[in-house]
């Protein structure tokens, strides 16, 4: 097994290599593929799948709720212990929707960002003519990779409530560093979901009265990736889903509360406006847990 792992991993280390077996093949033939062969309820299949995973990823299940899984589709979107996660309670703090590394982050500039040092897209390229997107044209953003082996669910980064939703089909290249160094505008062709979400501040003993923003939250899928689950909304959106690409609803959740899943590693993407600054000794290519403090609300 030893000599397998250390096969995948010199594969996984070489860019090129790698950028050519996670892009250069049937993108979403094989996330369909995947998609499939991860719901079979079967001990054989989920066992050889999970053995193989482990063989490409550092995948830890001392955290899940479960030990056992039918299936790959289980293991994937796997549930934690109790008490595993920590959410920062404090009223002017927004906090991670989710585990994963920091992709990159800092100011909006006239509505531009960047995937990866020298990478730009706009705000225009990812969400079209958007309204909404006015509300973050000089705000703030964070993008979070969520790898493989991570926990794959997320939560509410604030109490509130998701407004509307808009689902964008398009195509599942991978979102590792590597690609996105390659691929320019990358987010901006991959199915994503903006998850428009209200947040309403209580006023402050020091007399701030109450606000209200509004924060992006945007999860971008990738290859393998078989669909993106918004709890509230029955449909599973996914490279197969037909349905309206827009809804208005009513979806309250409290900070830290589940609100999805992914069904393999990806990438939210978070948009705040104007005056929402980072916690201090935040730096790309760290790990993060959810319920980790990210941005302060303007006073």
């Amino acid at each position: 097994m030893m000599k397998i792992k250390k096969i995948f991993e010199k594969i996984a280390n070489s860019e090129d290599l790698n950028f050519l077996l996670t892009n250069r093949i049937p993108r979403l033939t094989l996330t369909h593929l995947m998609g499939w062969f991860s719901k079979i309820e079967h001990p054989w299949v989920s066992g050889a799948g999970i053995y193989v995973w482990k063989l490409f990823a550092d995948l830890d299940l001392s955290e899940a709720k479960e030990q056992t899984f039918k299936s790959l589709h289980a293991c994937f979107i796997r549930e934690l212990k109790p008490g595993a996660r920590t959410v920062d309670t404090r009223p002017d703090v927004i906090t991670s929707p989710c585990d994963g590394i920091i992709g990159e982050f800092g100011n909006i500039q006239e509505g531009q960002l960047f995937q990866a040092k020298g990478f730009p897209y706009t705000l225009s390229d990812l969400l079209g003519d958007e309204p909404s997107a006015n509300l973050w044209r000089d705000g703030t953003y964070m993008t979070i990779r969520i790898t493989s082996s991570m926990y794959h669910r997320f939560h509410a980064p604030f109490s509130g409530e998701v407004k509307r939703l808009k689902y964008f089909s398009g195509d599942t290249w991978n979102v590792n560093p590597i690609a996105l160094k390659r691929v320019e505008k990358l987010f901006c062709k991959n199915e994503r979901a903006l998850l428009e979400y209200e947040i309403n501040t209580e006023p402050s003993i020091s007399g701030h009265s109450k606000q209200q923003f509004t924060i992006g939250i945007i999860p971008v899928a990738a290859v393998l990736v078989a669909s993106i689950k918004l709890h509230g909304i029955d449909p599973v959106l996914s490279t197969r889903y037909k349905g309206p690409s827009q809804m208005q609803c009513q979806l309250p959740f409290t900070k830290g509360q589940e609100m999805g899943w992914f069904q393999h590693g990806s990438t939210i993407l978070m948009f705040a406006p104007k005056g929402f600054t980072f916690e201090e000794n935040l730096y790309v290519g760290q790990h993060i847990k959810m319920g980790q403090a990210l941005m302060q609300i303007p006073q």
